[in-house]
């Protein structure tokens, strides 16, 4: 990438920092992003331009916008754009998959996983939910399991889930995999591809705006059933506004939910910018800024929630000092009394120092 002046090139560090920069402008020390990641620049812009051309009658091309954030997601998590779909909701999707379950089928999760991932298979009528510590997914598996769903990486305290073991132990009984990357992709070199089901949210570390979830399926599309298929899920969607859509998309469009046009507006941006920067130089940062947290932890005598190569820590004890940190300007989250802090790109080692200073006091 040419950068710097006259075109020169820059290094891989420097074209980093100079994009980051460019595009975030936090006002507080933000280690957040496990709830909710920044908007880049860019991705303001575009959305402000689409809600301002739609405000007086022209309207922007924002179903373009949707196919390339499809795209986009496609390159970032290694799979054909046929074989992603457009939504808004993990837990929509979660409801897709549990709809196409057989009576009585094992659904395998892991406990105290996200609510989005497990609770529609909970729900839906005739499963069989079993639930084990994260740990002990992989092992748990065994002839007549189903489905085996869980997050790449916890929610409450960042912890990994041993995906090769999963897929393996998944491979040799028989069962699907469905992987909710909500809280993987963006920083994680993660690749589903190498599952039946994935899904994720873009809002965290793909720094989209709310409303953008994206579905993967494999090239037989699962076995699932459209069942909330709209005119947006035909082949040809603007010739299935009326009456029953005569043909659904041949791809997994025809999962696709009526999209969050404006959101997805700047969703098409934000995921071009991670391309652009890669989600190794991505990762490196992430990692590098969560150990130096927990080096400095254990220094003030905390021992965080063990979660090695994740950019979230969850420290036991100190989730009642996030409303005070939130005063002056540190913003973490509580998390069943855990503090939860979430390095991201646009984080540097002053906020990972800031807040252990705040948290020696």
């Amino acid at each position: 990438m040419d950068g710097g002046p006259g075109g020169q090139h820059s290094g891989p560090m420097e074209t980093f920092e100079s994009l980051v920069r460019a595009e975030f402008t936090p006002k507080t020390t933000y280690l957040n992003t496990a709830s909710t990641g920044l908007l880049p620049a860019r991705t303001v812009t575009a959305m402000h331009t689409a809600v301002e051309a739609a405000a007086v009658g022209r309207p922007t091309d924002m179903f373009t916008d949707v196919e390339e954030s499809r795209a986009s997601y496609a390159r970032l998590t290694g799979v054909p754009v046929d074989r992603v779909a457009a939504g808004a909701s993990v837990a929509v999707y979660s409801g897709l998959i549990a709809a196409a379950l057989p009576e009585g089928a094992e659904v395998l999760t892991a406990e105290g996983d996200f609510s989005s991932v497990v609770n529609p298979f909970h729900v839906r009528s005739g499963l069989k939910v079993r639930t084990v510590a994260l740990e002990r997914v992989a092992e748990a598996v065994r002839p007549g399991t189903a489905l085996v769903a869980v997050s790449a990486a916890q929610s409450a305290d960042g912890r990994i889930a041993d995906l090769p073991a999963i897929r393996e132990a998944a491979r040799v009984h028989g069962a699907r995999t469905y992987v909710d990357a909500s809280q993987a992709v963006g920083w994680l070199d993660f690749d589903a591809d190498a599952y039946d089901y994935t899904a994720a949210v873009a809002f965290k570390w793909l720094f989209c705006p709310r409303g953008v979830t994206f579905l993967t399926v494999p090239g037989d599309l699962g076995g699932l059933s459209p069942v909330f298929a709209g005119w947006v899920a035909g082949e040809e969607p603007w010739d299935s506004c009326y009456g029953p859509v005569e043909e659904l998309a041949r791809s997994a469009r025809r999962f696709d939910e009526s999209p969050a046009l404006f959101s997805y507006a700047g969703a098409r941006r934000s995921l071009a910018l991670l391309e652009e920067i890669g989600v190794a130089a991505v990762r490196e940062h992430d990692l590098s800024l969560a150990e130096r947290f927990r080096a400095g932890l254990g220094a003030l005598g905390h021992a965080p929630v063990p979660a090695p190569g994740s950019p979230i820590v969850s420290v036991p004890g100190l989730g009642h000092r996030q409303s005070a940190l939130s005063g002056v300007g540190i913003e973490v989250s509580d998390r069943a009394g855990n503090l939860r802090a979430a390095f991201h790109l646009y984080n540097t080692p002053a906020d990972v120092d800031r807040l252990l200073d705040a948290l020696s006091g």
